[in-house]
């Protein structure tokens, strides 16, 4: 299944430096990873809330196993062109593992 995360500078040099294979352990205060469903809804993010607090905003495209997916529900974060997946911290790792390919970058701003 194709999912999107919208990502700022800082996320995107450890994907780099994970070959872009996988997304960096999240920090304490962020108990959620949140990958996207669409990637309107990645470029809305990644333009209008990465690009003003960071300098720069990037979309990456990925591909991740159907079957794990399904253990998560897609969310709808104020509408349903707003949807997403909330993967718990704990299980980034299995997700990461879950990733089919290299992620990919498909924007950046300011372009």
């Amino acid at each position: 299944m194709t999912l999107w995360r919208p990502i700022g500078p800082k996320e995107l040099e450890l994907i780099e430096a994970s070959d872009m294979r996988a997304f960096p352990p999240r920090l304490p205060e962020q108990p959620i990873f949140y990958p996207v469903t669409s990637e309107d809804y990645a470029i809305k993010i990644a333009r209008d809330w990465n690009l003003p607090e960071s300098g720069s905003g990037f979309v990456t495209r990925f591909e991740v196993e159907r079957d794990f997916l399904s253990r998560y529900r897609v969310e709808e974060a104020g509408g349903r062109a707003h949807r997403e997946y909330w993967i718990p911290a704990k299980d980034l790792p299995a997700f990461n593992a879950a990733i089919i390919g290299a992620i990919e970058v498909t924007h950046r701003f300011p372009e």
